[in-house]
């Protein structure tokens, strides 16, 4: 798990994850944590409420990606000989008391070459926000009464086994922040692995707070861009190895698409408001 200024949230997370319930005997959890330089108090606060957790603080530059290859490595560190699975949590999400065990019990049926992704549904219950992903647009899959596959996930809740770990290694270094859980997920494939969604939503998860990205309206097309191509969106180098490895034969068609879109719609924006 990794997080940066997002100390009630955080905390409402690792709440949930120690309320879980009706886990396999001998079941050991165990919370490797990486801080992006928070300055609300993030850190102090969970070594407080979690004393067991382990607590690292790194730059605030570490976006989502980095921290949880971070993460991973002091996982394998702390029990290289021991540990069977990893759960990727959400610093924003709230876990249903029985969710992890809902997650291992699935896993247990489906074998260790598989996925396991849990679906997340808005806090007034009306939407699902997080789930696997599936198809040529990645579209969200809905829960049903059954494991659902899926060709790649939303990094919110997903259990990935030891030897799934081994095959598919970390989220890519290439990927600070966004697009290395899908990469992953697809790159799992690749490799023969399988992914499904678990039954049923297993948590809550409205996102995070809103903030400012390359569609806010009246920005002009020089901050759009930008914005766009910041870490926290689409940074080029990045977003042209995605393309280029699960984007074929439209990898320069893909690539370009979301700045000229931007482009567009900035400069659009900026014409009507000056109307």
């Amino acid at each position: 798990m990794t997080s940066h200024n997002r100390r009630a949230a955080t905390l409402s997370a690792l709440d949930s994850l120690a309320r879980q319930r009706g886990l396999p005997p001998g079941t050991v959890v165990r919370v490797h944590f990486v801080d992006a330089g928070s300055t609300d108090g993030t850190p102090e606060a969970v070594r407080r409420a979690h004393p067991e957790a382990e607590v690292m603080t790194v730059a605030a530059d570490v976006f989502w990606g980095h921290g949880m290859r971070i993460a991973s490595r002091n996982s394998r560190a702390a029990g290289a000989a021991t540990w069977t699975h990893q759960l990727w949590l959400g610093d924003a999400v709230t876990l249903d008391p029985d969710a992890l065990a809902e997650l291992l019990a699935l896993d247990g049926k489906l074998g260790s070459r598989s996925v396991v992704v849990g679906a997340l549904r808005s806090a007034d219950g009306t939407r699902t926000t997080y789930s696997g992903r599936r198809g040529r647009a990645l579209d969200l899959v809905e829960p049903t009464d059954a494991p659902e596959p899926c060709d790649t996930y939303n990094g919110k809740v997903v259990l990935v086994p030891y030897e799934v770990r081994a095959l598919t290694g970390d989220i890519d270094a290439a990927f600070p922040h966004g697009m290395g859980d899908y990469d992953h997920g697809l790159r799992a494939r690749r490799a023969g692995v399988r992914a499904y969604v678990a039954p049923g939503h297993l948590g809550v998860c409205d996102g995070g707070p809103p903030r400012a990205d390359s569609r806010e309206p009246g920005i002009g097309v020089r901050e759009a861009l930008r914005r766009v191509t910041s870490p926290r969106e689409l940074p080029p180098r990045a977003w042209w190895l995605y393309c280029l490895r699960h984007g074929r034969p439209w990898t320069p068609f893909l690539m370009l698409a979301p700045y000229a879109r931007t482009a567009l719609r900035a400069g659009a924006g900026h014409r009507t408001g000056r109307r």
